[in-house]
């Protein structure tokens, strides 16, 4: 893009009473590009900020693709200021988490604005009001659809890139939530592990004797098998998660979109299954900080009509340094007894004497969710970064 703001794409717009702000609906090609592109915009001269492929993200919001719309509804919104997009938003209506929660919430997300309360607030009432219109009575964010995505507004760990899935924004977008009315609902946290004291050598062996007291086994996954081992995770994941805040299960055509696009990502031996008599109980799931890879592309995988980009992505991928742990859950029953351990031991363990990572993410975690991360901080996590999301009745 060049310097200017992303031009208007819509002449399809409302005008807000007594505000320079107009808002438009995303409709079509032209409007997905505006909506998408911004974030070159927002991020010039933000040293960390990693662009996103430009395809995935048109991908992820377009109704007749992602597996979100099977079951849910969005809406995405720009903001424009003389002509120019100066911000963006997307409402989402989940019926299956209320139905879970036993609540009546909407979610916004991709949150995108210039530092100016008057568009922030004018971007959040188009959503509160396609939100209204459907009934709902909150709304919760940044949550991209659900929590089975990216999540949660960063308010520290500004001086460290975002890993795979992971948000960033600017350090002002907390003072445009709340001048929103937004308050948080709940903190994530993210930690970081490069194990520079070797904490992984003084726990290796009291790791093995927690696995042989609890009488489990730790695998990695079988690819040979990998429509009955995406079955066994989705079990686990549904399971172990159930309780937690903000959790909805997904459904079976989000899982499946999910394993197509990991599949060519993921490497088995960070991809573990924790079994008790044969039994899934637990699993987690690591993988290459793609983040690195497509961070040089600057969002594009072909130029000239030329597989550019894809060429160096999978030069770039053998050569990422990092990995982040995005997934680890016990099925009730089966906790407290040395299985998180042993799951986070042995991922750290390939990917710094085999993979040669040199360092790793573990998260999100919830703030109050005492035992798990009391566990990684046992393991030798630093907690680096914390995400918040936010709520307000509508």
């Amino acid at each position: 893009m060049d310097s200017k703001l992303a031009q208007s794409p819509s002449p399809q717009t409302a005008v807000l009473a007594e505000s320079p702000i107009r808002i438009s609906r995303v409709q079509g090609t032209r409007d997905r590009d505006a909506f998408v592109r911004l974030p070159w915009e927002i991020y010039r001269g933000d040293a960390q900020w990693v662009p996103p492929l430009v395809a995935e993200r048109k991908e992820f919001i377009n109704p007749r693709v992602h597996p979100f719309y099977r079951h849910g509804a969005a809406a995405q919104f720009l903001a424009h200021r003389d002509g120019q997009v100066v911000g963006r938003i997307q409402a989402s209506d989940d019926p299956h988490y209320n139905a879970e929660h036993d609540s009546n919430l909407g979610c916004f997300g991709l949150f995108e604005s210039i530092d100016d309360e008057e568009v922030a607030q004018t971007l959040f009432e188009a959503a509160a009001d396609w939100l209204r219109a459907r009934g709902r009575t909150q709304i919760m964010g940044p949550v991209d659809y659900s929590t089975n995505y990216a999540c949660g507004l960063l308010i520290d760990g500004f001086d460290t890139p975002p890993r795979i899935m992971m948000n960033h924004n600017p350090p002002y977008y907390a003072a445009l939530l709340e001048a929103c009315g937004l308050s948080k609902a709940k903190d994530l946290y993210s930690w970081w592990f490069d194990d520079r004291q070797d904490v992984l050598e003084a726990w290796r062996t009291k790791a093995e004797r927690l696995a042989a007291r609890g009488r489990f086994d730790i695998r990695p996954f079988r690819m040979s098998d990998f429509d009955a081992e995406i079955e066994r995770c989705k079990q686990v994941y549904n399971a172990a998660w159930e309780r937690n805040w903000g959790f909805v299960k997904m459904s079976d055509a989000e899982f499946a979109y999910l394993a197509k696009h990991l599949r060519q990502l993921a490497q088995p031996e960070l991809l573990l299954l924790a079994e008790v008599e044969g039994r899934a109980v637990g699993f987690s799931m690591t993988l290459p900080d793609l983040n690195e890879a497509i961070r040089p592309l600057n969002g594009r995988l072909c130029r000239w009509g030329l597989p550019i980009g894809l060429v160096r992505l999978l030069y770039n991928l053998r050569h990422v340094r990092s990995c982040r742990l995005l997934t680890l859950g016990v099925v009730e029953g089966f906790r407290r007894r040395g299985i998180s351990e042993l799951l986070i031991l042995r991922t750290l363990d390939y990917g710094k004497n085999v993979a040669r990572f040199t360092g790793a993410e573990l998260g999100w975690t919830l703030e109050d969710n005492e035992l798990i991360n009391r566990t990684i901080l046992a393991v030798g996590g630093q907690r680096y970064k914390t995400y918040r999301i936010y709520q307000r009745e509508l």
